[in-house]
């Protein structure tokens, strides 16, 4: 991986993908005790930055490889861009989901136009469904976050911050990345030492799934206990990637873990002091950058707002936290 794969990725998404905006609000800045900078990401096509990994990927395929189709597995977010991509491209796709995946990321993938495969967190292994049924069909595999072509769409959000912080004024600040397996973060790091080396990349992960922050403490690929049971199913995978683990390892900061209750509440503040839709994957950014300031140096921080598919059920429960 390199910034040059980035950069190209940029050129091909162009003209597709939303350059999404940098959100503030007093009220957050209040809370944070420093300023808060939301890059947000919920307005991207399909309700999240997954958005920009499925184009790379998919416009970088061959007019072979796109009549046969792609395949993709994930618990809704990857899902989505993938299956809009291919659509746009005129591709089959097949997309493999948790079957405990919100509704709303299932019934959308669907619509979509994608065929979609339920299987079971706990008892089933996606990757094996996955290069099976890619065996089998003959179809190409996106994965998630642990694929060159995957992390250079996502890092294309780490140029845009690096660009707007620049244009204003701010040097040196933490940028927290709601973390999965490390798609996102990886290539926001890689983004970031190359554009605006005075901005570090952090991942935020949830209580009991956080397996990139133990990783980068132990210094090397740690699993987490569980691969379900977390209202921020956006961002629960087994391990960090291969890939994208010695990303992290040499250009990010320590990880930092939010609770439910925390990301909900962000959840909450994002919608009543910025007017955004964020989901509780999605709010783990925000949440470490309100609640945990005594992670952060200086008077600046930024957040990723990754994702907003969320059922209405919980985005009800997450404004309950206002009350």
């Amino acid at each position: 991986m390199n910034i040059d794969m980035i950069r190209a990725a940029a050129t091909r998404i162009k003209g597709h993908a939303r350059r999404t905006p940098i959100l503030t609000s007093p009220f957050l800045d209040e809370i944070a005790g420093r300023r808060v900078f939301v890059k947000a990401e919920c307005l991207q096509h399909t309700g999240s930055f997954k958005f920009r990994g499925g184009w790379a990927s998919v416009s970088a395929l061959s007019d072979n490889a796109l009549k046969t189709g792609v395949i993709a597995f994930s618990s809704g977010n990857h899902a989505q861009g993938v299956a809009l991509a291919a659509r746009e491209h005129g591709a089959p796709a097949v997309i493999i989901m948790p079957a405990d995946a919100p509704a709303v990321k299932i019934e959308n993938t669907r619509a979509l136009g994608a065929e979609v495969i339920l299987y079971d967190r706990e008892t089933e292994d996606r990757d094996e469904i996955g290069e099976r049924l890619s065996a089998e069909r003959n179809l190409t595999l996106i994965k998630p976050f642990d694929a060159e072509m995957t992390i250079a769409g996502q890092g294309t959000v780490g140029l845009e911050i690096a660009e707007d912080m620049t244009a204003l004024g701010v040097t040196e600040a933490d940028v927290m990345v709601c973390c999965g397996g490390g798609g996102l973060t990886s290539g926001i790091a890689l983004a970031l030492a190359a554009d605006a080396p005075g901005l570090r990349a952090r991942p935020a992960e949830p209580e009991g799934f956080d397996d990139v922050t133990r990783s980068l403490q132990s210094g090397q690929i740690e699993r987490n206990a569980r691969l379900s049971g977390s209202l921020c199913d956006a961002i629960i995978t087994p391990q960090p990637g291969y890939l994208t683990f010695p990303i992290m390892q040499r250009l990010c900061g320590p990880g930092v873990v939010l609770t439910e209750d925390e990301c909900l509440h962000a959840m909450a503040l994002a919608f009543e002091r910025l007017r955004i839709v964020v989901e509780p994957g999605g709010a783990a950014a925000l949440a470490a950058a309100l609640f945990h300031p005594d992670e952060f140096s200086g008077d600046a921080v930024i957040a990723v707002a990754t994702g907003g598919n969320v059922d209405a059920a919980v985005f009800a429960k997450a404004l309950e936290t206002l009350a």
